[in-house]
């Protein structure tokens, strides 16, 4: 998880004779809404707490239902990342707008519609009959979740001054954030296997719909004071449009043929408006990125890393999850147990990561995390058909796990290092981007690898489970590839003097970096 930090500016005019364009003046956060006192403050925290809470889980808590959810609805197997992959796509290609917006429109307003969208998303997936109406609604469910995140955290950097106070809500902020991916598995088994799939989605209606009619209540209302109020709805939907149609491309070319004018074209259309995002943010006077950005070498870096780590462990989690289910036949209770040791070794290595960050060399640190992590990927690519976790799997998810904990933090640093204050908001916005677009795209593309490989497999006489685990293997090494790509793009961006900055300034402000 990454900070948004967003200040309250009005623009005062140029003096006479001056040679600064303008200077901005700080304003009162809130502008409406109930008071805040110290407890005042609190009881908002909680609520914006739990709303971040919600939008972490559904990250993680469809993963172990999966395969249930794909009997139940007759999903084709190639399909069935959509689950997954409907909710990273819009979650991450609309998060750049959602917190523009609520900087603009206002932070409360934003959440509350939001959190009206996520719920109402959420009611629709349990109801789901189809697998086209679940997929909908789980890009509905993202959308919603693009508009709750940065409007949450917004809200809380307005409320807390820097010092101990922002310190203590950032640092209890994190820790939830760990504990939503974890609780995600564990959760998802639960439900699945003791209520059903649909309960994975009806359990975020009623703290969806209490969080709603607490919000005007408990939660200030704020913005930001300008006179303009644009802001760059071409540029999301251009850069979204052309995620959704490379995965859509790459996830049905194994069937339709990679080289056939419908593949070809679906390409070419999503490079067309790659290219129209390019020229409308090079362009716009308030645009949704910055393309500025990109000409610090260590921001530029960290978010190539970020996509890369997204997109190497969070397909690791997904193909994981189908080989215990339909190799091993495991339940979606004991799928979610075994990730425990995932989860709880990046825990441990949590503090260790902190410490070597601040006290030796982050960029060390995170081409170490994320050798790591790829070569933990790599280790689980001998899986056989026959396997079982501790010969097979314990190794792998421990390495990960630890890898998870080495190379967060370091890029959380990195992808601020060298940032104005003007544009740390959008800093920290791109870094949850280019994460969850990673994670989309790495399970499309590890999805397709997987399907083509079964099939070819089948053609030639294999076995189901040997033709699944042949498929899975292949997927896992361009997981595993993809996480050991990110170390020579680490010591070729990253630059160590730029990280050790950053960490000084952020000791300084008590600002404490989140992963």
């Amino acid at each position: 998880m990454t900070c948004f930090q967003s200040e309250d500016i009005t623009v005062a005019p140029k003096p006479s004779g001056s040679t600064v364009p303008f200077e901005a003046t700080r304003v009162p956060a809130s502008d409406g809404g109930p008071s805040q006192g110290e407890v005042g403050r609190w009881r908002a925290f909680a609520l914006l707490v739990v709303a971040f809470f919600m939008t972490v889980v559904d990250l993680t808590i469809v993963n172990v239902a999966l395969p249930t959810i794909g009997v139940k609805l007759h999903f084709p197997e190639i399909d069935l990342q959509w689950v997954v992959t409907a909710y990273g796509l819009t979650f991450g290609g609309f998060l750049l707008l959602g917190g523009r917006a609520a900087d603009l429109l206002g932070r409360r307003r934003l959440l509350m519609i939001g959190l009206a969208i996520f719920t109402a998303a959420s009611l629709a997936c349990g109801l789901a009959a189809s697998d086209s109406l679940l997929i909908v609604m789980r890009a509905a469910q993202g959308f919603g979740a693009a508009l709750v995140l940065p409007s949450a955290l917004s809200i809380v950097m307005n409320m807390f001054p820097e010092g101990a106070e922002r310190n203590k809500a950032l640092g209890i902020w994190g820790a939830v954030g760990a504990l939503g991916a974890t609780v995600g598995v564990m959760a998802g088994g639960l439900l699945t296997r003791y209520a059903g799939w649909e309960y994975i989605f009806y359990l975020n209606v009623p703290v969806g719909a209490l969080a709603l009619g607490l919000a005007p209540r408990v939660v200030p209302e704020s913005r930001l004071r300008t006179g303009s109020r644009r802001f760059d709805a071409l540029g999301a939907t251009s850069i979204t449009g052309a995620l959704v149609l490379f995965v859509y491309a790459i996830s049905q070319a194994p069937q339709v043929g990679w080289g056939t004018a419908r593949t070809v074209a679906m390409l070419s259309a999503a490079a067309a408006l790659v290219v129209t995002f390019l020229v409308v943010e090079s362009r716009a006077e308030a645009p949704l990125l910055p393309l500025r950005l990109f000409r610090l070498s260590t921001v530029a870096g960290s978010n190539a890393v970020g996509f890369l780590l997204g997109a190497s462990f969070f397909a690791f989690i997904f193909v994981g999850t189908l080989y215990m289910q339909q190799v091993l036949g495991y339940s979606a209770l004991k799928t979610g147990f075994a990730w425990l040791a995932a989860s709880l070794t990046s825990l441990t290595f949590a503090g260790l990561s902190q410490t070597l960050v601040t006290k030796t060399s982050a960029k060390a640190v995170m081409a170490i995390g994320m050798a790591l992590i790829g070569t933990g990927i790599l280790w689980a690519t001998q899986v056989p058909s026959d396997g079982n976790f501790w010969h097979n799997l314990a190794g792998p998810f421990f390495v990960g796990g630890a890898g998870t904990a080495f190379a967060f933090i370091p890029v959380s640093i990195g992808a601020l290092a060298g940032v104005t204050e003007r544009d740390g908001g959008v800093a920290s916005g791109l870094l949850n981007t280019s994460q969850q677009l990673g994670g989309a795209i790495g399970v499309a593309i590890a999805s397709t690898v997987a399907a083509s490989r079964f099939h070819l497999l089948v053609h030639h006489g294999y076995g189901t489970a040997s033709a699944l685990t042949g498929g899975f293997q292949w997927a896992l090494w361009v997981c595993g590839v993809t996480g050991l790509a990110a170390v020579p793009v680490t010591l070729v961006l990253v630059r160590r003097a730029e990280m050790s900055k950053a960490i000084a300034q952020s000791r300084d402000a008590s600002v404490p970096t989140v992963a």
